[in-house]
Order: C-alpha cells, then sequence, then structure tokens
C-alpha cells in the first residue's frame, strides 16, 4: 500500500481503493493520535450523498469509537459546514466524507482539526504510519473506555443561520437559478436564498446516490445556463458534489469562473476597505486578465501554487481575506477556514448589489485572455532536466519576449503524469496555440518518453 494522503485526504474508488477496513483504520488511528491530547476525542462526521456514504460513516464511525472516541454524526451536509460546526461544536475534529466534483463511484475522507482546518502534514503522516505499519495493538480499549456515537438533529439549520449572518441585505427583487448538483448542498441552498426573499428555481436537487455531479454542478454547468435563460433569472450558482466551489452564470446565460468572481468580490472588498495590503490570493493557473483588472483597480496578487490548500497557507502568512482558484474554490477569511460554494454566492450578490448592474455588465468589465494548453509527454525520469534544459529555456523566453505585456507563459510538471503542460495565454489564440506546440514540440523531441 502506498501513501494514502493526497492534497485533498483520502480518495478513491469507493470499496474498492477506499474501503470500510481502510475507512475503520482511518477513525481507529486519527482518534488514537488525538486522544494524547484529548481523552475521549470528540469526531464530527459529514457526508455528501454518494450511496456509499453510509458504508464508509458506519465504518470510520467504528473506527472512531474503537480507542475511545466520541462522535457526532451531521448526516448529508457540506464540507464547509463540517469546517465551521468543528468550532462551534468545540470537537476535536471534523471529517467529511466525500470526493468533491468527482462521479458518484468514487469517495473520500477529509479530516479538519479543531480550528476548522485541513490536518497538517505532520498529523497526516503520523496517520499514516499507524495504518502502514499494520501493528496496532492496544487491547485496554474494553468496557467502559469505548466511545459512542449520536446524531445531530440542528447541524443543517446551525450551519444555514451561519450562512445567514454573512449578509446583511435581502434579495426580495431577484430571480435566482441554483444547481445543486444532487449533492451535499441540495437542501442549504434553498433555505438560504428562500429565507433572503429570492424567488427561486433549483435543479439537480434530487439525490439517489449515484447522480451526484452527474451532467450538473459546477463541472457541467449547461443545464444551469439553459435554466436561467429559460426563467429570465438575474443569476445562477452551480455547487459541486460538496459543495466547497462555485461557478457563476450570468443573466445572459454566460459562465464567470473562480477568476472573474474573485475580479468582482475583490474590488467589492477594496471599496469598502475589506481588503488587506490591497491583496487577494490567486494561483499560478489564474488568467492574465484577471491580473490586469485588478491592477487598475489598485489590486494586487499574492500567487500560490495550484490547489486550496497553498491559497489558504498563503493566506493564513499574509493576513489575506480573499483567496481562489480558476475551480471555483473561493476562500473569504472574514467567514470561513476552506471553500464555501454557498457562502461565496453570498459574497457575490453582496457585491452585484452594492454596484448596482447586472452580473452581464460586471462581467463584460473583465477580459480573460484565451489559453492554450498542450502536453508533452516525457520519460519520468526526465521532466528536471527539461526544465533546465538551456535550448528549451532559449525557447521559452524568446516567446516570452514576443509577448510580453499582453500574454505569459506557463511550465508546469505534472505531478501524477509523465507529462509536462505548456500553458500559454495572449490576445490571439492561434498565436499562442502555435507557440505553445513550438515548446512542447523541443520538450518531446529531447526528452519524450520513447
Amino acid at each position: 500500500m502506498g501513501r494514502l494522503f493526497g492534497t485533498d485526504g483520502v480518495r478513491g474508488v469507493a470499496n474498492r481503493e477506499l474501503t470500510a477496513s481502510l475507512a475503520f483504520e482511518i477513525g481507529r488511528a486519527s482518534a488514537f493520535i488525538l486522544s494524547d491530547v484529548h481523552k475521549n476525542p470528540v469526531f464530527l462526521i459529514g457526508k455528501d450523498t454518494r450511496i456509499s456514504g453510509d458504508m464508509l460513516e458506519c465504518a470510520l464511525a467504528a473506527g472512531i469509537m474503537s480507542v475511545g472516541g466520541r462522535v457526532i454524526r451531521l448526516g448529508v451536509i457540506p464540507t464547509p459546514a463540517v469546517a465551521y460546526l468543528v468550532q462551534k461544536y468545540n470537537a476535536d475534529a471534523g471529517v467529511v466524507i466525500s470526493a468533491s466534483h468527482n462521479s458518484f463511484e468514487y469517495n473520500g475522507i477529509k479530516i479538519f482539526n479543531g480550528d476548522g482546518y485541513k490536518l497538517d502534514d505532520s498529523t497526516e503522516e503520523r496517520i499514516e504510519d499507524i495504518i502502514l505499519a499494520g501493528e496496532f495493538a492496544h487491547p485496554e480499549f474494553i468496557g467502559e473506555k469505548l466511545g459512542t456515537v449520536k446524531d445531530s438533529d440542528t447541524a443543517l439549520e446551525e450551519y444555514v443561520e451561519f450562512l445567514l449572518g454573512t449578509i446583511d441585505i435581502r434579495l426580495d427583487d431577484y430571480r435566482i437559478c441554483l444547481d445543486a448538483a444532487n449533492g451535499a448542498a441540495y437542501k442549504t441552498a434553498r433555505m438560504v436564498y428562500e429565507r433572503l426573499g429570492a424567488k427561486v428555481t433549483v435543479i439537480s436537487d434530487r439525490p439517489d446516490g449515484i447522480n451526484i455531479n452527474n451532467g450538473c454542478g459546477s463541472t457541467h454547468p449547461e443545464k444551469l445556463q439553459a435554466a436561467v435563460v429559460e426563467t429570465g433569472a438575474d443569476i445562477g450558482f452551480a455547487f459541486d458534489g460538496d459543495a466547497d466551489r462555485l461557478i457563476v452564470v450570468d443573466d445572459k446565460g454566460r459562465i464567470l469562473d473562480g477568476d472573474r468572481v474573485l475580479c468582482i468580490c475583490g474590488t467589492h472588498l477594496m471599496n469598502n476597505g475589506m481588503l488587506p495590503g490591497s491583496k487577494i490570493t490567486a494561483t499560478v493557473m489564474s488568467n492574465i486578465g484577471l491580473h490586469k483588472y485588478l491592477e487598475n483597480k489598485g489590486i494586487g496578487v499574492d500567487v500560490t501554487a495550484v490547489g486550496d490548500r497553498y491559497v489558504l497557507e498563503s493566506m493564513r502568512n499574509t493576513g489575506s481575506a480573499l483567496g481562489g482558484e480558476q475551480s471555483g474554490h473561493m476562500i473569504f477569511a472574514r467567514y470561513s477556514t476552506t471553500g464555501d460554494g454557498v457562502l461565496s454566492s453570498l459574497q457575490f450578490m453582496k457585491a452585484v448589489s452594492a454596484s448596482g448592474r447586472r452580473v452581464s455588465e460586471l462581467r463584460d468589465e473583465i477580459t480573460i485572455y484565451p489559453q492554450a494548453l498542450v502536453n508533452a509527454r516525457v520519460g519520468r525520469d526526465h521532466k528536471k532536466d527539461a526544465l533546465k534544459d538551456e535550448e528549451i529555456a532559449s525557447r521559452i523566453a524568446e516567446i516570452e519576449a514576443k509577448i510580453e505585456g499582453r500574454g505569459r507563459v506557463l511550465i508546469r510538471p505534472s505531478g501524477t503524469e509523465p507529462l509536462i503542460r505548456v500553458m500559454l495565454e495572449g490576445e490571439d489564440v492561434d498565436e499562442i496555440r502555435g507557440y505553445a506546440e513550438s515548446i512542447a514540440d523541443l520538450i518531446t523531441a529531447k526528452y519524450g518518453d520513447r
């Protein structure tokens, strides 16, 4: 068995890579480690709507209780709700059973600490070491030392009340379409927007265990785009399976990805004196259009590696109030310790309302430059060599000089595949496609996987 934790917890096909036995071991090891600090540690467990969620929840809870941990089951609830409630309940850890935007056969286990942040690498490594050693033997956990489990009947309502506390306006004049991805926000999103007075249309809110993310939600917003146009809505919001990301659709049925949302929300925060350092946080993949738009607004950008973990790490170090990714993961640090799709949509509505303009008008102010992505397949041991190659570096520098001020070049080795990803942005899609292919062809010719 290889290492278990990736950048977003443990993930795999349920009952194949992510088995009930492994979930039990994760629960047991996690609770045992926390018992060093907290006797009978309290764990919250939330899940999305996947059919495998019940199996993994039962196994995980059994593992936690087998070493004296106490479990509070929250039921089907968004990932960010667990991060919030673990603090509200003064629990020691919160666990989410979800594979986010992946299809239903996948599932995952992600753990938050008592402060609502994802576990640090060292703690994950300690959990892994216990599991991979396969020598766990602690017979003292018997009798009254065993843990217990109970259900929370108020978790969803408490989370909804928290979300409502992050917005100070009514939405009676707005017609809003919501796409719940047949996932964890299928109740939450409707409850929030109806209580704010909006005229709400909801699609993909009938989960059956296997239809989560199936042709819907933030990764497939086509149905939402059509629904916004058909109903004459002012705006549409699409969430993913665990509701930690957001994609926006404007009143003309056009998509606003995370970059445009960051631009609009960042400007709103700046205008209201709520953007420390006059900066937001974004990844290297954010479009050059984001940088140009924010520069014109007097807003800088702290740039991180790809992944919401790295965005949050940078935000905590700098005190940034807003960060996110193109994919729709956005963190509003004033309110949350993780990405929250519904919360992000509420903050977006505050910005829209304050502007007094239609979403389509705000969208059209932001120019997103075309991107061209070409993968160069290389030998597994040659990624570093290719990135250090003088001829390749010279070709990249030559192209950067040609598009200086109107585009950029980004070269990224894949973390999981024998690929180097060559991405260019610029005003002319044919031009940048040609440049991207030129770089990729050179990399492949010199270091190709033959």
